[in-house]
Order: C-alpha cells, then sequence, then structure tokens
C-alpha cells in the first residue's frame, strides 16, 4: 500500500493513502499553492487545524530515501477508516484546499518504508528557457532545409533573402497568436491544445477542419521522407557498389573536378535549358548491367522500403522510435558543418543581375517567389505544437520571448544554409538554375562527406517515420472510432494508403520541392493563416477591443494565406 506524505515548510507533515485521497478528484492535480501556515512567527508556524497530523519526528533525515515511523503506519489505517466512510462521490471528508499539499512536498511512501520525492510535474522538473528554445529548434527543423538553397534560386538571391526574413517574421507572429488562444477563453484550457481551440470556437466545423490540416501537414512530410529515403538509400547503395568494385563514379558525372553535379539541367523554367551535356540520370544505365537494373532510384527502391518500414507502422507503440529523435539534432549540425567545408572549399561565385538575365545566373528577383512562401511555410510550421511545448517552459512569463529567440535561430539556420549553398555553387561552369529542390543532389555519389550525411539522414528518417504514422494514427483514429489502435486490420488500411501515396510521388514524382511547397501552402492556408486570425479577432470583440486597423490586418494575413496556395497552382 502506497502512501502520500507531505512534509511543509514548517515541518507539519501531512499524511494520506492513495485509497483515502480518491475525493480529491481535481483538486489534488490542481495542488493548490496558498500558504498552508496561517500565522508565522520566529520560523514556527501555527496551524490552527490540520487532519492526520504527524509530529516530524517520524521523518528521519532529509535523504532520497527516507524512513517511515510506526506512527505513520497507524495513520494509515487511520486514512482507511476515514475513506470507508463515504462514498467516493461524497466529497463531506475531503481534505479542505488550504491542506492539499503542494507538488513539490509530495512523498511517495513503499511498504517497505522508503520514501521518495515525486518530481513528476515538479516546477523544478520543468524545461530552463535554453532548453525550450532549443526544442522548439530541432522540432522545426525537418527536410525543409534541404529545399532552401532551391527556394532561394527560385524567388532569386535578394527577392529570396528578403522573403524568408519577411516569411519568418509573419509565422513567428502567427505562432504568437496561438500561444496566446487558449488564454483569452475564460475556462480551464490547461491541458488544451489548438485544435481544441478551434473546436471551441467554431464547433464541429473547426474540430474537423483542424484534424484534416494536421493530417495534411502529416502526411505530406511522410511523403516527403519516402522520397528522400529512395534518394538516400539508392545513393548509399551506388556508392558502396561503385566503392566494392572499384568504380569511379565521378567520370561519367560532369561537375568541376568532380566536387558538383548537375543532373537535370533542363528543368529551368521558361524553356531556357542549359547545356545538354551536363545532363546525368540517376537511372539511366550505360552497360545495362543487373546492378543498374534492380537498384533504380524510382523504380525498386521506392517498393525495397516497404518490407522495412510497413511493418513498423503497425507497431503499437512508438517509445522505441522515440529514444532516436536526437539524430534530428545531430543530422541538422552535421549538415552546416558540411555546408560550410564545402563553401570553404568551393568559394563565392555571385553576379548580380537586376533587371537582365543571364546564361549561368539567376535574375534577383522572379515571378517564381511564390513556390519558395510555399517551402518556408512548411520550413517555419510548429503551430499545431507550440502550445504542448511551452507548457513545460519553467518560467511561463518569457515564453513569447523564448519563441522569438527560437524562431530567430531557425531563420539563421535557414539563412546560412541556403546563402552558403546558393554562393558556393560553380558558375561557371554550372548554371545556378541546376541547384536541385534536395541540395545533397547536386554532389556525385562518390563524395564522402555527402556519402556520410545521406546515410546518417537515412538511418534517421527510418526511425522518425514511424513517429509520424504514428502521429496520424492516433489522431486519426481517435477522432473517427475513439480508439488509437481499433484493430490491427484498421491500421494496417490506413498504412498502406499512407505508403502507397509515398510510393507513388517517387516513383512518378520525386519533387520534393514541390511536395513541400504544396503541403506547406495547404497546411499554412488553416492552421496559420485563417483559424490564428479569425480567433484572434473574434476574441478581442467579445472583449470589446476589436478596433479596425486590427481587423483590416488580420484580414489581410487570411488573403495572404488563400494567395499563397492559389499561387503554387500556376508556378
Amino acid at each position: 500500500m502506497q502512501l502520500l506524505l507531505f512534509k511543509s515548510k514548517c515541518i507539519h507533515v501531512f499524511l494520506f493513502s492513495f485509497i483515502g485521497a480518491h475525493t480529491l478528484g481535481k483538486r489534488m492535480t490542481s495542488l493548490m499553492s496558498p500558504a498552508l501556515c496561517h500565522n508565522v512567527q520566529r520560523n514556527a508556524c501555527v496551524m490552527p487545524y490540520v487532519p492526520f497530523h504527524v509530529e516530524p519526528r517520524n521523518i528521519v533525515g532529509d535523504d532520497p530515501q527516507e524512513r517511515v515511523s510506526a506512527e505513520a503506519a497507524i495513520l494509515n489505517s487511520r486514512v482507511h477508516y476515514y475513506s470507508r466512510l463515504t462514498a467516493s462521490s461524497d466529497r463531506l471528508l475531503s481534505p479542505p484546499n488550504h491542506v492539499i499539499p503542494r507538488q513539490e512536498e509530495i512523498y511517495i511512501y513503499s511498504p517497505l518504508g522508503t520514501a521518495f520525492k515525486v518530481t513528476g510535474s515538479d516546477p523544478s522538473s520543468k524545461n530552463p528557457s535554453i532548453i525550450t528554445i532549443f526544442a522548439i529548434w530541432n522540432t522545426m527543423m525537418g527536410t525543409s532545409i534541404l529545399s532552401i538553397p532551391w527556394g532561394i534560386k527560385q524567388a532569386g538571391f535578394t527577392l529570396g533573402i528578403l522573403i524568408l526574413i519577411f516569411t519568418g517574421l509573419l509565422m513567428l507572429y502567427c505562432c504568437y497568436i496561438v500561444l496566446k488562444s487558449p488564454k483569452a477563453i475564460n475556462m480551464d484550457t490547461s491541458d488544451w491544445e489548438f485544435p481544441d481551440v478551434c473546436s471551441f470556437y467554431f464547433g464541429k466545423f473547426g474540430k474537423w477542419s483542424s484534424l484534416f490540416f494536421s493530417m495534411v501537414s502529416l502526411i505530406g512530410a511522410m511523403v516527403v521522407y519516402w522520397v528522400l529515403m529512395s534518394n538516400f538509400l539508392y545513393n548509399t547503395g551506388q556508392f558502396i557498389y561503385n566503392y566494392a568494385h572499384n568504380v569511379n563514379g565521378s567520370d561519367s558525372e560532369f561537375g568541376t573536378n568532380g566536387s558538383v553535379i548537375c543532373p537535370y539541367p533542363t528543368t529551368e523554367p521558361g524553356g531556357n535549358s542549359t547545356i545538354s551535356t551536363l545532363y546525368i540520370s540517376g537511372n539511366d544505365t550505360s552497360d545495362g548491367s543487373s546492378f543498374e537494373h534492380w537498384w533504380s532510384k524510382t523504380n525498386t527502391i521506392p517498393l525495397y522500403l516497404i518490407v522495412l518500414l510497413l511493418p513498423l507502422l503497425c507497431f503499437r507503440s512508438a517509445a522505441f522510435f522515440a529514444r532516436f529523435t536526437f539524430l534530428g539534432t545531430i543530422s541538422v549540425v552535421y549538415l552546416i558543418v558540411l555546408v560550410t567545408i564545402k563553401a570553404v572549399h568551393l568559394g563565392f561565385h555571385l553576379e548580380f543581375h537586376w533587371f537582365d538575365t543571364a546564361r549561368l545566373y539567376v535574375p534577383e528577383f522572379r515571378l517564381l517567389f511564390p513556390q519558395f512562401t510555399g517551402v518556408l511555410t512548411l520550413a517555419f510550421f510548429i503551430h499545431n505544437c507550440i502550445v504542448t511545448l511551452m507548457k513545460n517552459n519553467k518560467h511561463q512569463e518569457n515564453n513569447v520571448r523564448d519563441l522569438s529567440v527560437a524562431y530567430l535561430l531557425v531563420g539563421l539556420t535557414y539563412l546560412y544554409v541556403g546563402v552558403l549553398i546558393f554562393a558556393a555553387f560553380p558558375s561557371p561552369p554550372l548554371s545556378k538554375d541546376c541547384i536541385e529542390p534536395n541540395f545533397l543532389d547536386n554532389f556525385p555519389t562518390s563524395d564522402v562527406l555527402v556519402f556520410v550525411a545521406r546515410a546518417f539522414l537515412l538511418f534517421q528518417m527510418i526511425t522518425v517515420y514511424p513517429l509520424l504514422g504514428y502521429l496520424v494514427r492516433v489522431q486519426m483514429m481517435g477522432q473517427i472510432f475513439g480508439n488509437h489502435y481499433p484493430s490491427f486490420l484498421h491500421v494496417l488500411v490506413l498504412n498502406i494508403l499512407i505508403v502507397g501515396a509515398g510510393v507513388l510521388m517517387a516513383k512518378f514524382y520525386p519533387n520534393i520541392g514541390s511536395i513541400i511547397r504544396f503541403s506547406g501552402a495547404t497546411c499554412g492556408l488553416a492552421l496559420v493563416f485563417v483559424f490564428p486570425a479569425l480567433i484572434h479577432m473574434i476574441s478581442l470583440r467579445r472583449q470589446g477591443l476589436l478596433r479596425w486597423p486590427s481587423a483590416i490586418f488580420h484580414s489581410f494575413l487570411i488573403l495572404l494565406g488563400m494567395a499563397n496556395l492559389l499561387a503554387q497552382f500556376f508556378m
């Protein structure tokens, strides 16, 4: 029989059992914080009445494991006696609020007489600001970082930098609205998420629409993961094959001393393609060997991944894969180091053409910039989980500051990678339009540093992919069936649909830049622009604080989100 023991600063002790505390209800979880001592004189507490009072001599020492005396055991029997005097629904004998222990003063006692301090939701166990900031940074960093150089190329170097800064500030403000939205509701919202806020303001429509757009972001990320895993697995296998058979892969790839390649030079919009001799296809074979036939980036590799990943998606729990989330931070740090080394090795190759188009350079301002805004909407997207992340912040008064610093770090990381890759891309002899949606594709298979990056990212994505599938299953199955795992058949059908979408995209349209921009613009329309802006305006109106400038600005945000999505279909 486990016991809870409360030891106040006045060295008084309040003891009650789990059985006797069942009448506390939510009062126990709230852990009232008012002072328990009514009068304090000369470091002594005068308590007019404390139920089940235990003298301090019943606790020995302040060690992590303390002993319980015989009197505490007698008190346990007394608590059991009182717990049997009334039904669980009768709150007559429930302790008053002023004697409910604070979280940091609760101990759990075992029948063996050892005591353990409860630290589960202890305020001291919450994260300091630095941990919260890097948790947001780590959560926001994803596959979008691989497409930032491509996005800058699509928008133009100067316009791309301006758009990245502007979009980051806009996403930060919308995230701030999401963060403070539960506080404007006059009820207990301590365990609410943003979909709960949407459901409160818009009813079932808000609930199901927020679920739909959350699914768009998650499934879009899983599709991008499948395309990238196919890419990384193909290049990793190609590197191992070439090394084992002493094949120099750079001999068949055009580049600058084998360091940079231009796989698909004909992708320049407007039909102004570069020299056709630069063309290299990852699936073309010159000797028709059986290895090239069975090891194809689009024909076979996406199917091989099914054997590995489909069983992992059917796991009932994702706890095992959650242990590898730290790999995300390591992979991003390695990418930053890799980009720095490549930039130092290649040097900068920039020419500014403001109004004219050059053969090997792109203009500073291009009409394709909405492609970059779509990518950035997903790159800065954390709005559906920011409330949860900030709940663990130790100093809640610093939430806005910590969120702003986290967005600053994310923006600087994107700027660093995007600007260095774009500036260091060797032009001439190659065109800036050769920069791929996955900038690692611009490096040959034989590059050892890039091989390490691909292999590491492949392992990280294999561990993260089941986590994303678990989130999709929990949200979708929980809302539809009221059970996160209704049956193996239900879960299998859902996983087959998700995997099938990834396989089809990896085979017929393996362009992660377009997948990211469409999924980012779609989920961003609702969860970044429309819902936060509407909720903010409704909340201000109910308080009588809505003014015309605020209404016009937040209506403009909604129009921006709609324009961002519509523009993706015309690029």
